[in-house]
């Protein structure tokens, strides 16, 4: 039974303020950034008053912590579904990159989190530190993991990817800035970007007699 079952529409509508007073402040700070944002226009989004944004939040930084930590909570399924992963070495880690690419390029909440985490990092670095911790760096340990594992069943040939698996995060990082900067003047397909990242990835991973194809590009594994 749900928090709300059972009550009526005004005591339903008051519990559900606090989680509405969260989503609009994301889209102001996200819009306006930290400093240029106001506590009225939020609650303005709301349909509230500013007092009533107070009885929740004690601050606008208070505000503006508990925002962050609301956007972070979907990351947190992270280590759960690197971990599902199953199948070949090569299917696994494609797998993984177009994991990243979906929560970091193609999801709108995680691509501002990123921009606010840019801009608001040295205002708030426990947040920035919060943020790195619980979804960039699983991402690098996961990846890490799946190289090293893949190198020794000889999957993969050995390479400095096991041991700096940033690498094979940044060019999504790359799409995620450009898109935060360009929104979608840029012209580059989401899908030939990925395609061109896993080349790259193929080329540094896979033994030389899986890497090239009849036409002499790096072959996309099959297993």
């Amino acid at each position: 039974m749900s928090p709300t079952d059972g009550k009526g529409p005004r005591a339903q509508r008051k519990a559900a303020r606090p989680m509405e007073i969260l989503e609009a402040a994301f889209e102001e700070f996200s819009a306006q950034g930290y400093a240029a944002t106001r506590v009225e226009d939020i609650a303005r989004r709301v349909g509230v008053t500013k007092g009533t944004v107070y009885v929740y939040f004690e601050s606008k930084e208070v505000l503006f912590g508990e925002m962050m930590r609301h956007l972070s909570t979907p990351l947190a399924d992270t280590r759960a579904h690197i971990r599902s992963l199953e199948g070949p070495y090569p299917q696994r880690i494609e797998a993984f990159v177009r994991y990243v690419y979906q929560r970091l390029v193609a999801d709108r909440k995680t691509r501002e989190l990123l921009r606010l985490v840019v801009a608001e990092g040295a205002r708030f670095p426990h947040l920035a530190d919060r943020q790195d911790e619980e979804f960039m760096q699983p991402l690098c340990d996961a990846a890490g993991e799946m190289i090293r594992e893949g190198v020794a069943c000889g999957a993969f040939r050995p390479t400095p990817l096991a041991e700096i698996p940033e690498l094979l995060i940044s060019p999504a990082l790359l799409r995620a800035v450009e898109h935060l900067m360009f929104d979608d003047r840029r012209s580059t397909d989401l899908e030939d970007f990925i395609a061109a990242h896993l080349e790259l990835l193929w080329s540094a991973l896979l033994p030389c007699e899986e890497r090239t194809g009849t036409n002499g590009r790096t072959a996309r594994p099959d297993a």
